[in-house]
């Protein structure tokens, strides 16, 4: 992607001056400051998955520079759930939309338990606060999690109605991807985990029901030309996504393939777009409670 677009050279010389084998202060004070931390993860088939984990400001640490510590778990019905172990890669986005700061962190999971998990830390990076939409993320669990049963659905490859709105009214959702070592596309072939914030005005996602179930589009606009998600697609199409209703707190995760669309008449209509990322739906589900955290416009 970066020698497509003529940025190549630059962006090897940047990257080895931004990118860092560890997290400094500023971003290790940051995550312990966040209520909520955006995660991908790759399932039993090595599908990525992007999902979030909350819980009150405080609840992630970084005892040292190469550690990241999440005192918390996933919910039960995260489809991560059943991957959440000792040696699986990570890609962290903590993100703090209120104030438009961002910071990421790809690792691997080096311990499991009860209390939670460590994170050993492989990349930790900054990225731009464009295009991030501002409204604050308040923790409301008190004692946890509600004890009412919550109601999970399974959606797609067809969307249902409530899914279709929540991405149609979407200003926000994360992107989960794989780079590949080598092979077909299996767990044991994946170099490492990334998730990806994207946004802009509310229905820049574009969803198109076709015979084979749902289409989304995506406009790709101007960024930091790191290409961290598209330079995954382009040589392993699976990804996960995020969508969060924010008025209602449901969670929406989705599983698709993806390619990366470069010249097509459509991107006339997306206007400042570059290029299209287009998704085709494979599975999904959706969590109508989500996490206890209260999203007010910032």
């Amino acid at each position: 992607m970066q020698s497509l677009v003529g940025v190549r050279e630059v962006m090897e010389a940047r990257g080895r001056q931004v990118i860092r084998d560890h997290m400094p202060d500023q971003h290790r004070d940051f995550f312990a400051a966040l209520p909520f931390i955006v995660i991908g993860a790759l399932d039993a088939k090595g599908h990525p998955w992007a999902t979030v984990m909350a819980g009150p400001p405080g609840f992630m640490d970084s005892p040292d520079p190469q550690v990241l510590r999440l005192n918390a778990g996933l919910l039960t019905d995260d489809p991560l759930a059943p991957s959440w172990h000792a040696g699986a890669p990570l890609g962290l986005l903590g993100i703090q939309p209120h104030t438009r700061r961002r910071n990421r962190m790809n690792g691997v999971l080096t311990e499991v338990g009860e209390a939670g998990a460590l994170v050993a830390v492989r990349q930790s990076f900054g990225n731009c606060p464009k295009y991030i939409q501002p409204r604050q993320a308040v923790w409301m669990g008190g004692g946890g999690l509600p004890k009412e049963a919550p109601q999970v659905r399974a959606e797609g490859p067809d969307l249902s109605p409530q899914a279709m709105a929540i991405i149609q009214k979407a200003d926000t959702f994360f992107i989960a991807s794989a780079s590949l070592h080598s092979g077909d596309g299996d767990m044991a072939s994946s170099e490492g985990v990334d998730v990806s914030h994207r946004g802009g005005s509310p229905g820049f996602v574009k969803v198109r029901e076709e015979a084979d179930g749902t289409c989304l589009t995506v406009p790709d606009y101007t960024g930091n030309f790191m290409f961290n998600t598209l330079g995954n697609i382009v040589s392993n199409p699976k990804v996960g996504l995020l969508f969060i209703d924010f008025a209602s707190g449901a969670l929406l995760w989705l599983q698709g393939w993806a390619h990366v669309d470069h010249d097509s008449p459509e991107q006339a209509e997306h206007e400042g777009a570059l290029r299209l990322l287009r998704i085709r739906i494979t599975q999904g589900r959706l969590h109508e409670k989500g996490w206890p955290l209260a999203w007010s416009e910032g």
